[in-house]
């Protein structure tokens, strides 16, 4: 008997279905029905019976079911006791940060990981989403939190959140009087540009036809730099809805169309990781990111 059939056995027991079960643990449906036929195998019959739409234990599944779910448990809590005695002593993770991101969605979830690995020394890698990328396949750093609309095959990624594209703009602009802004409503505005910004390369991934032409007034690298331009209604700029970090920042979503990004945990599919980043992973999953 090995752990991942006693993980797949539970997984269908939960959800009462071969289909979502494979989904939830992230394999194909084939693979988790031959390792619960080799389950049933060594156990000596069905566990399972299919009814039209749902998945019913047997008698011997619910005899079972205690059993292996004990099993599971112990060796999940075994597991866990290993990394924290791996982590008794200081270890660096590094971890690269797109600069569009704002930082005042990350205390928390630092925060969290401070208190549950305090043996953790974490280097934090600031950059666009394409340099973080190529770090990440270089080697450079261990872990990214990355929203870009697409990644090379040899990256996994994590969903964490999605966030709307706003409009940025000072009070008493005439966007303060709409509850949204076409994207076209940009046509000869003053613009700040942020030149890390990914939108463009979401706004493409969906097929639009660019409708207006911006004045550019500014231009910077400094996400801090550009609100500060906002607020002084130097022009107005379109960032994440979750960047802004200075009070009396107006926001308005953009539509026609609607663009959002979602921002992911990626690590090199394959690569043999340090104990904390695989707990920083897991960590990432119970956290309660912004919009959820």
């Amino acid at each position: 008997m090995e752990m991942h059939q006693v993980r797949y056995f539970l997984a269908v027991c939960e959800t009462q279905n071969f289909t979502r079960a494979a989904e939830s643990c992230r394999v194909a449906q084939p693979s988790l029905t031959k390792a619960i036929k080799k389950l049933e195998e060594e156990l000596g019959g069905e566990l399972f019976r299919r009814e039209r739409n749902q998945t019913q234990l047997t008698d011997l599944g619910r005899l079972m079911k205690p059993h292996l779910s004990t099993i599971f448990s112990a060796t999940t809590a075994a597991k866990a006791d290993a990394d924290d005695f791996k982590l008794s002593e200081k270890t660096t993770v590094s971890l690269g940060v797109m600069s569009t991101i704002g930082p005042s969605q990350m205390i928390g979830f630092i925060s969290q990981l401070r208190s549950e690995v305090p043996a953790l020394d974490l280097n934090i890698r600031e950059a666009s989403g394409s340099a973080l990328v190529e770090a990440l396949l270089e080697g450079e750093i261990d872990i990214g939190l990355i929203g870009l609309p697409e990644l090379p095959d040899r990256l996994r990624a994590l969903p964490l959140y999605s966030e709307r594209y706003t409009i940025a703009f000072g009070r008493g602009h005439r966007f303060e009087q709409m509850n949204a802004i076409p994207l076209k409503e940009l046509d000869q505005e003053d613009y700040l540009v942020r030149v890390h910004c990914e939108f463009s390369d979401h706004f493409d991934a969906l097929g639009g036809r660019k409708e207006h032409q911006v004045k550019v007034r500014y231009s910077s690298e400094r996400e801090d730099w550009i609100q500060a331009m906002v607020l002084a209604r130097l022009g107005c700029s379109v960032m994440p809805e979750f960047l802004p970090t200075m009070p009396g920042i107006a926001l308005r979503p953009v539509t026609e169309p609607e663009v959002s990004r979602t921002i992911s945990l990626v690590t090199v599919a394959g690569r043999r990781h340090a104990p904390a980043v695989e707990i920083m992973t897991r960590l990432a999953q119970r956290h309660v990111w912004p919009g959820q």
